[in-house]
């Protein structure tokens, strides 16, 4: 689950890390109520979605008065944004976020984030702040320095702290601080159950000031029952409609750009039938796991999650019955198509407990279902019904 910029400032604030003064608006009039908390003369406007490259799409201003800062909200708040990471369709604006603007000396990089190759708390330093760390990554690896720590309650030691901060030849006063931020981050991720912090840039201002001028954080999503404090957080108008109504039923579901809609028992299965729809020449156009032990009513919505999108213009449904039962995943696509009116190609491959029962169902259903004996017949069959 990913939160905004302002609410993972908030989250610093709270746990000692230095950020400068900010306030949000959901609506223009906010702006003459809240503006007064700043004590700054200019200020820096900014578009909260859920997406990076906000800058360059127009989502930052540099503003110099209260008369600009009116007249540049009122541009940017339901302006649609579209970066490297919102895809062609972009991001509305339905939130911004003003700070007292600081008077940068230097940027740096710095986030911390769960290894899972290691099982290690990771951190990333590079004096490169600003720009994307893949980037810098590629063409100049050697300002990038990354350290591994072991997960303790204690959190990481002086001599662990020497070697993240190093990087940043700071002085003794800004030690401290950089000192102070890099336990505060552990400690986020640990008691908040993070997945990712991401403070890009870390600025030092010319008076030699250490700031968080930027923040991300990611939260894991199998964590977020036991942080309801998290969940208040979550932020619906930002993620995929279709992604929002899965996760009601319990659906693990990821819209994709592809034109045959897939439903699949386990995730490595999904993954498998993914590739092999690729292999036949088409693209997948979601990824949808329907879990073990899905009743009628799991698989009814799955399928008409699938159908919802418009770019689907055949289904394949491949399952491997343990403890799904191929006749109650038969018996829901049967209710849903014939609720719905199917009318695109639908071709399903059943193996496992009462496949046979499974397969009776969807032969006297009569429509227009085609069967597969196996994975690389069934993609071969969708393949060609979509052509």
């Amino acid at each position: 689950m990913n939160i905004h910029e302002h609410q993972a400032k908030e989250i610093l604030k709270e746990f000692g890390a230095p950020v400068s003064s900010g306030i949000v608006i959901f609506s223009l009039d906010e702006i003459s109520k809240k503006i007064s908390k700043l004590k700054g003369k200019e200020f820096v406007l900014k578009a909260q979605i859920h997406a990076g490259g906000r800058g360059k799409a127009g989502g930052v201003k540099l503003i110099k008065n209260i008369a600009d800062l009116e007249r540049e909200a009122k541009l940017m708040m339901g302006k649609t944004l579209i970066t490297h990471q919102t895809g062609p369709e972009g991001k509305k604006v339905k939130r911004l976020y003003i700070e007292e603007a600081s008077d940068i000396s230097k940027e740096f990089y710095l986030s911390c984030l769960i290894d899972r190759e290691t099982s290690k708390i990771a951190f990333i330093s590079s004096t490169e702040g600003g720009m994307d760390i893949e980037k810098v990554a590629n063409e100049t690896p050697d300002k990038i320095t990354t350290n591994k720590i072991d997960l303790k309650l204690e959190g990481p030691n002086e001599k662990e702290i020497e070697k993240i901060i190093s990087i940043y030849k700071l002085n003794t006063k800004q030690k401290k601080v950089a000192s102070k931020l890099v336990k505060s981050l552990y400690e986020i991720l640990v008691k908040k159950d993070a997945s990712l912090i991401e403070i890009n840039p870390l600025i030092i201002t010319k008076p030699g000031e250490l700031i968080c001028l930027d923040a991300k954080m990611n939260f894991d999503d199998n964590a977020i029952f036991r942080r309801p404090e998290i969940l208040e957080l979550r932020d619906l108008n930002e993620e995929e409609p279709a992604e929002v109504e899965a996760s009601k039923y319990d659906l693990a579901y990821i819209k994709l750009n592809g034109s045959i809609g897939c439903m699949v028992n386990g995730a490595g299965l999904a993954m498998a039938t993914m590739d092999i729809i690729k292999i036949y020449g088409k693209e997948p156009a979601n990824f949808l796991d329907v879990g073990g032990g899905a009743s009628k009513e799991k698989v009814s919505a799955a399928f008409k999650l699938i159908l919802a999108d418009k770019n689907v213009k055949g289904i394949l449904i491949n399952i491997f019955g343990g403890i799904m039962r191929c006749d109650v995943l038969a018996q829901g696509v049967v209710d849903a198509a014939r609720e719905i009116n199917l009318s695109i190609p639908l071709v399903v491959r059943l193996a496992g407990t009462n496949f046979k029962e499974g397969k009776d169902i969807l032969d006297k259903s009569n429509l227009k279902i085609l069967s597969a004996s196996d994975l690389n017949d069934a993609a071969k069959k969708i393949v060609e019904a979509v052509k």
